[in-house]
């Protein structure tokens, strides 16, 4: 197992080291620079004549002028040893305030999005797998149709539409309104909890309807195993053989794919978050990109991908814990 876990450890090192790289380079692919875009707006209706020398005293002023390698390098080293992101140019502060509360709420709606699609999709799906043609199958299938068919976003238009026009309230946001802008206490901390539950529904509506076909055709695959035939003909009672063999392994492709629910969800994520007001980093990425305020954008790429990188870890730990063969095959 400690084989197993160096290794891990070592690919994921590795694929940050490359993943840094190219998000340094995504830094440096828009035309122009920051500078450029400060000095256009500072002379936007004004009518200041902007020279190339004011630009690049801006440029001497963020550290712009630097060679890209040097750059790349104090930006890597910083990051690795003081957890520091650099200057956030647009906001005259450092990225690490700005991304701040923003990196944690993004990264609660994410969990509590895998905690409901997990614990609605996988027992659902061996239930009707168990139950096979009958009708809680039937209707696990038309949900998962229009789980795939229909869009996030869509879904939570609707949700919005329906709480507004009947209920007269609002399911958007995720703080009531006392405690925006308030310092964090108990009250605050419930209320982020109460209003998490809408955009954890939205973002985990396709995820479940997909992972509901996943561990319902692998658990029918595994109930037809000889072993499982042979099992039930030496007596093992039923709830235990279906824990013990089919319900354990079916589990193995919703482990797998933990990584991708990542990468999915915030991919949906910003689009969720702009029709439901919800504050996380994908909106931010967006408008530090349009400003070329490519610290901020970098951060928020890297932080992004280090979780997408980290939760394929917790899903190979996680495989192997469950898996003995991959263990084996791991040491």
């Amino acid at each position: 197992m400690l084989s197993f876990l160096v290794h891990r450890i070592g690919g994921m090192i590795l694929t940050m080291l490359a993943v840094s790289v190219m998000v340094f380079a995504i830094m440096e692919l828009p035309p122009g620079d920051y500078a450029e875009r400060y000095m256009f707006r500072k002379a936007s209706g004004s009518g200041i004549a902007i020279t190339e020398a004011d630009i690049q005293n801006v440029r001497v002023k963020f550290g712009l002028d630097r060679p890209a390698p040097e750059r790349y390098f104090n930006w890597i080293t910083n990051i690795v040893t003081d957890f520091d992101f650099g200057q956030a140019f647009a906001y005259e502060t450092t990225v690490n305030k700005v991304i701040g509360d923003r990196l944690w709420l993004t990264l609660a709606i994410l969990y509590s999005t895998l905690i409901l699609t997990y614990i609605l999709a996988i027992p659902i799906a061996i239930y009707a797998a168990v139950r096979r043609h009958s009708l809680p199958d039937y209707s696990l299938t038309v949900f998962s149709y229009l789980g795939l068919a229909l869009p996030n976003f869509l879904l939570a238009l609707i949700m919005l539409y329906i709480s507004v026009t009947i209920f007269d309230t609002s399911v958007g946001g995720l703080f009531s309104e006392e405690y925006v802008g308030q310092p964090w206490s108990w009250g605050k901390f419930t209320d982020l909890l109460a209003h998490l539950i809408v955009p954890a529904i939205v973002l985990a509506w396709s995820a479940t309807a997909l992972q509901l076909q996943t561990v319902r055709s692998t658990m029918l695959d595994e109930l037809n195993k000889l072993s499982v035939t042979a099992a039930r003909a030496r007596g093992v009672p039923e709830k235990r053989l279906l824990l013990k063999y089919p319900a354990r392994l079916a589990i193995n492709p919703v482990i797998s794919t933990i990584g991708f629910d990542v990468n999915r969800i915030f991919s949906e994520l910003p689009i969720v978050a702009l029709v439901l007001s919800l504050p996380e980093l994908g909106e931010l990425l967006i408008k530090s990109y349009l400003d070329l305020d490519m610290n901020v954008a970098g951060a928020i790429l890297l932080m992004l991908t280090f979780f997408i990188v980290v939760m394929n870890f917790v899903s190979d730990l996680l495989l192997a814990l469950v898996d003995p063969r991959i263990k084996l095959q791991g040491g």
